[in-house]
């Protein structure tokens, strides 16, 4: 599939709670979604047996009170895609006497004087928000500029205006489209770096696809980091090949119709939120020592998601297909990255990626899935660093910060 971490199957599942109330949409897909959620309710079974509902709600109040993680925040932006959609952003800068000595590439784009200090623009995943960069926006701030923005109908952006008004289905295109509107808006001129996840790297392929003279003329480097450039309709999220089989039939309708009952649904998902929890984790992250903290961090992002994008997005996903589009890359610093254990977007197609792109540095992560950059942060900032040094977005002697920690080590590929 293609993102957050539950991703769309999680979210789907989060909702059959709800979608119990009318078994005429949802029917055939009880038996299918049943594979899917047995792993997870199995370990939610057994935690129900030994921890109190009441405990668990208040552990979750008590990490939505005190978790520091999504806090941070820089100059906010508004811009707007093609489709009027406003788009939210946010800009951390550096005092521009800290910008770096000009690289090799950048001499050869701009000259002797650069006419901005380098960019670097994060793009998130399916379900998230731009707050699932966190340690990887606290470990750069003050070293480099960076843009953080939410997709359409994702965080602090508006609802897709095509998606409300017109009912025109999401495309991969139409969220490059956004991002070009977003670095108009945020970096006119300078140079840049692109770092998507997920979803978010995808658009970064669509980005290239649509506007080849702007990766050409101004970007410096990229990061792809557990992402797809396509075939997506091939992943089997670790299940058995009939559950998966069965769910990709009847998924598309069934979402369809639970974004017609989005109330009903958030209200079900509300009341099977132990099961939703145990789906993120397992969808989400490997290992198992992740802070609890950094769980109910993603569990909230998820959960922050409308059912109804859930619906407009997921058919996107399964039409994806920019591998020719990688080309545009070829001559840059390419990192890409990906968790060993990442059952929504497995490492075999970052693997893929890096063998498009030969000079690309691939770091496959042991006992890390889907959202390594928080599972594994450490990791994922210190090759992206490296990165931002081999483009000259850094001095070579720049010290970026060091956020969590973990007991695996990346692999280079």
């Amino acid at each position: 599939m293609s993102e957050s971490s539950a991703e769309a199957v999680a979210a789907v599942v989060s909702a059959t709670g709800a979608a119990g109330n009318w078994r005429r949409a949802t029917g055939i897909a009880g038996a299918a979604i049943g594979v899917v959620a047995a792993g997870a309710a199995a370990g939610v079974a057994i935690e129900r047996l030994t921890v109190g509902r009441g405990m668990r709600m208040k552990a979750r109040l008590a990490l939505d009170s005190t978790g520091p993680y999504g806090a941070l925040r820089g100059t906010p932006g508004r811009a707007t895609a093609d489709d009027g959609t406003e788009l939210y952003y946010e800009v951390d800068d550096v005092d521009p006497d800290a910008v770096p000595a000009l690289g090799p590439r950048r001499r050869r784009l701009f000259g002797r004087k650069a006419p901005a200090p380098v960019t670097v623009v994060f793009s998130h995943g399916y379900c998230l928000s731009q707050d699932s960069w966190h340690f990887q926006r606290a470990a750069l701030r003050g070293v480099v500029r960076t843009v953080h923005w939410d997709q359409r109908s994702h965080g602090r952006s508006g609802r897709g205006v095509q998606q409300v008004q017109d009912g025109v289905p999401v495309s991969i295109d139409q969220l490059g489209r956004d991002l070009k509107a977003v670095i108009d808006a945020a970096a006119p001129d300078g140079p840049i770096v692109l770092v998507g996840h997920s979803m978010g790297g995808m658009t970064v392929m669509a980005l290239a696809d649509q506007y080849p003279e702007l990766i050409r003329d101004r970007v410096v480097a990229v990061a792809f980091v557990g992402t797809s450039s396509g075939r997506l309709g091939e992943v089997n999220f670790g299940l058995p090949v009939a559950g998966v089989n069965a769910v990709r039939r009847v998924l598309p309708g069934v979402l369809k119709a639970l974004g017609q009952q989005a109330a009903l649904v958030e209200k079900g998902r509300r009341a099977t939120a132990d099961l939703f929890a145990g789906i993120i984790k397992r969808y989400s992250f490997a290992s198992r020592d992740v802070d609890p903290a950094v769980a109910r961090f993603a569990e909230r992002m998820i959960e922050g998601t409308p059912i109804d994008v859930v619906a407009e997005f997921y058919p996107a996903f399964t039409e994806h297909d920019k591998t020719e589009a990688l080309v545009h890359f070829a001559d840059l610093p390419v990192l890409v990255l990906a968790g060993i254990g990442d059952l929504v977007t497995p490492s075999e197609h970052s693997e893929a990626i890096a063998d498009l792109l030969p000079d690309a540095e691939l770091v496959l992560v042991p006992d890390a899935g889907h959202l390594v950059m928080l599972e594994h942060p450490e990791v994922v900032t210190d090759r992206l660093a490296d990165l931002l040094t081999r483009a000259g977005a850094v001095p070579a002697g720049a010290t970026v910060g060091g956020y969590g920690s973990t007991s695996s080590t990346a692999q280079p590929g």
